[in-house]
């Protein structure tokens, strides 16, 4: 039987992780949940946040995943360490690949990293950074209105820009960042907005990119990766509101997504 990557999310950002994940390994199937009924994890506490993944964990070990990526920056700030020691699959998050990234791009050393409020708080993203290259600056900033925003599908317009560019204001004052990594999977939803506020100097780092090519290459080592001719199979979950969040996956995946269910944790 051919086993599906498993992907989790807060609500509809990991559907980038998951877009480029369909990119990148066409042959491989793959099952994505996304809690949108508890969205978002960023304001919650790490008590929360660990019980809430263990739920989807749940869901999903049950239907034969072969590997688990965590699309949540939370999730994976809070949940990689742990997820890692007690499932028997290799488990990845978003935030080591979206690191890396960045420091192979930038030129000036000092980075910055926008995320929820508990992504942020935990300095996951610094102590990435700096256990790779501890001569980064890094300057990271919590944007708690981005993810309502792209949950309700403003991914553009004057509310959007206003929205971004409010919360973006500190980061202004840092002349010297030539990098900024979208510390959230939601984040690239509104990535072009993003670019026009901080200016076309910035270069942005989205992790769904470097994740899916991490998972690919822990497959391929692992000789897990599919090598036979049945036709990959995408499978939807949501813990919300079923039609909002079949709109955006299909607008984000780039095709009709019939296969979408609503389900209770």
């Amino acid at each position: 039987m051919k086993e599906p990557i498993g992907v989790i999310d807060s609500g509809v950002g990991g559907l980038t992780v998951a877009s480029e994940l369909i990119r990148q390994l066409p042959k491989e199937s793959l099952i994505y949940l996304g809690d949108t009924l508890r969205c978002p994890y960023g304001p919650r506490t790490k008590e929360e946040v660990i019980t809430y993944t263990w739920e989807m964990v749940r869901f999903l070990m049950k239907k034969n995943i072969k590997m688990l990526v965590i699309a949540c920056n939370t999730a994976t700030a809070f949940t990689l360490d742990i997820l890692r020691k007690e499932l028997p699959i290799p488990v990845i998050g978003v935030i080591l690949p979206g690191a890396r990234a960045a420091i192979s791009v930038s030129q000036t050393a000092e980075i910055g990293v926008i995320g929820t409020q508990g992504t942020i708080n935990s300095k996951a993203y610094p102590q990435a950074l700096l256990s790779i290259n501890d001569g980064i600056t890094v300057q990271d900033l919590a944007c708690p209105a981005f993810v309502p925003l792209v949950e309700s599908g403003a991914f553009s317009g004057e509310k959007a820009y206003q929205v971004v560019r409010d919360s973006l204001q500190p980061l202004m004052h840092h002349p010297k960042m030539d990098t900024l990594i979208l510390g959230c999977t939601h984040y690239p939803m509104i990535k072009d907005v993003i670019q026009e506020v901080i200016g076309h100097q910035v270069t942005i780092i989205s992790s769904g990119e470097e994740t899916a090519r991490e998972v690919s290459a822990i497959l391929g080592y692992q000789r897990k990766l599919y090598q036979g001719e049945q036709e990959p199979t995408y499978q939807f979950y949501t813990t919300g509101e079923r039609e909002v969040f079949a709109q955006i996956a299909s607008n984000w995946i780039g095709e009709k997504l019939d296969d979408v269910e609503t389900i209770i944790l």
